[in-house]
């Protein structure tokens, strides 16, 4: 095991209030996916989004490039909603791309990955939903 820990509830507030722009790695047009249900709350929260699909120009009304490789300008925070088998590829796009953030979403779990992250200088949640579990705390830590 990596040893990889998520970081404390203040950290995580104090993150997300410092995020204005976000890369969502595997935004779905499709209504019924969490990733799209997530998009639009994030949306609607005021952050600017980018998803990223392949083979996709746009996606909930926001553009989209293949890979955070080809992100057009800096992103504060890459949302990551695709299968941990395909995590270590998005965290080598991250840290290629100087991504600073990653949240990695319930169920997407690569401990290695992670920790490789971690020891590139990215600040990294794992196995968590930023709408359930970030939202709060940063409206939270904004009182």
């Amino acid at each position: 095991m990596s040893g990889f820990r998520n970081p404390d509830e203040q950290a995580i507030a104090e993150q997300l209030n410092r995020t204005r722009r976000i890369a969502v790695v595997g935004l779905s047009p499709k209504e019924g996916r969490p990733s799209h249900g997530v998009g639009a709350a994030l949306k609607r929260l005021g952050f600017e989004l980018t998803a990223v699909r392949p083979g996709s120009h746009e996606v909930m009304g926001v553009p989209a490039v293949p890979s955070l490789r080809d992100l057009n300008g800096p992103v504060d925070m890459a949302v990551v909603f695709r299968r941990p088998e395909h995590v270590a590829e998005v965290v080598d796009d991250a840290i290629a791309a100087g991504v600073p953030a990653l949240w990695l979403q319930d169920g997407v779990i690569d401990r290695d990955a992670a920790r490789r992250a971690v020891d590139a200088g990215l600040f990294v949640v794992m196995d968590r939903c930023i709408y359930r579990d970030g939202v709060p705390l940063m409206q939270a830590d904004a009182n």
